[in-house]
């Protein structure tokens, strides 16, 4: 009898979860049947018989329903023997379950779910703050690492970790790159050649153009004279490394004060920052956009990248206007509850 527990033990453990799993609720189901029918005056409904399988199986036991008869005896035998054992395997393949995802989600084997999120390149602390950036503006968006490294560098609640070669189509298909809203590329800092660092972010770059073009995608690059390198992979946008502090570090010292501006526009975490705004078909020229934005709070600065709209506010807004404020988010979400 031992040798036969013991061979249906090693048979059971050795099942796949989904087997197990319709494997108990059968022998729930069938149990409970057997049950109510070998003493239906006992049970007086099958629920009640399902309800004393489901109590003896976990050692509860309550007793307000116990067999009498010598068959139902030998069945609530069956029960403790074969039962208990059957659920203790049951929730111990449910806690290996459990713990098997969180191991697979640290270690970046898990497949994203997931639309409309932010895939960023290569770990760095760079990588770090711009995540951090990017939660403070909006708690609900989703942001999913990749990078080579076999861990997790960042497990916060909306930050997902894929493990693999970025530039491989398996990996990014697996960060769901076609349903992202955009890519950020940042320069491989394990890489010590300048050069050989735009290298990968260009081959990175078009990797993610051949497989999702839609999707908007932001690249830091070490050298300036590079940036020709990545105009026929239509990159949205270009960060130099380095250059962004050297040139507020030089405002700094020529503009006593200037640096507090740039510093709260860099970062939603303070004051003011900068927003587009929807073109309202009442405004024709830039003077009623800067007119009717003033009002509100927010001051007009640029259409997409021309900064000197307010040398021409009398020219007619273009169709295709991308246009731009400086304001606070109470504001901005004021403005686009109004249009």
């Amino acid at each position: 009898m031992h040798f036969v527990l013991l061979r249906l033990s090693m048979k059971l453990l050795k099942m796949k979860n989904t087997a197990l799993a319709f494997g108990f609720l059968a022998f729930v189901l069938t149990v409970s049947t057997f049950a109510y029918l070998i003493e239906p005056e006992t049970f007086e409904t099958w629920f009640n018989s399902l309800y004393f399988v489901l109590t003896t199986m976990s050692t509860v036991g309550y007793g307000d329903y116990s067999p009498s008869t010598f068959p139902g005896k030998v069945l609530t035998i069956f029960i403790y023997v074969f039962g208990i054992g059957l659920l203790s395997l049951v929730i111990g393949k449910i806690i290996d379950a459990v713990a098997d995802f969180h191991r697979r989600r640290e270690a970046g084997q898990l497949k994203f779910q997931g639309k409309n999120h932010i895939i960023v390149i290569n770990w760095s602390k760079k990588a770090q703050y711009a995540i951090e950036e990017i939660l403070s503006t909006d708690s609900n968006i989703e942001v999913v690492i990749i990078d080579e490294i076999n861990k997790h560098p960042y497990d916060k609640p909306k930050v997902y970790f894929i493990s693999g070669d970025p530039s491989s189509l398996d990996i990014l298909e697996q960060a769901d790159i076609k349903n992202a809203r955009s890519a950020i590329i940042f320069a491989d800092a394990r890489i010590d050649e300048p050069s050989l660092v735009d290298g990968k972010s260009l081959l990175l770059a078009s990797t993610i153009e051949s497989l999702a073009p839609n999707v908007h995608t932001t690249v830091e690059i070490m050298m300036e004279k590079h940036i020709q390198n990545f105009k026929h992979v239509k990159v949205n946008d270009f960060v130099l490394s380095h250059d962004a502090v050297s040139r507020l570090a030089v405002r700094s010292a020529l503009n006593e004060g200037s640096l507090d501006i740039f510093t709260q526009l860099l970062s939603r975490q303070r004051g003011a920052d900068v927003y587009q705004t929807t073109v309202r078909p009442e405004w024709k020229t830039y003077e009623d956009a800067f007119l009717a934005l003033i009002k509100q709070g927010a001051t007009l600065i640029s259409n997409k990248g021309d900064m000197t709209i307010n040398t021409k506010l009398n020219e007619p807004i273009p169709t295709d206007a991308k246009l731009f404020v400086i304001c606070d988010d109470e504001v901005s979400q004021k403005i686009n509850n109004m249009l």
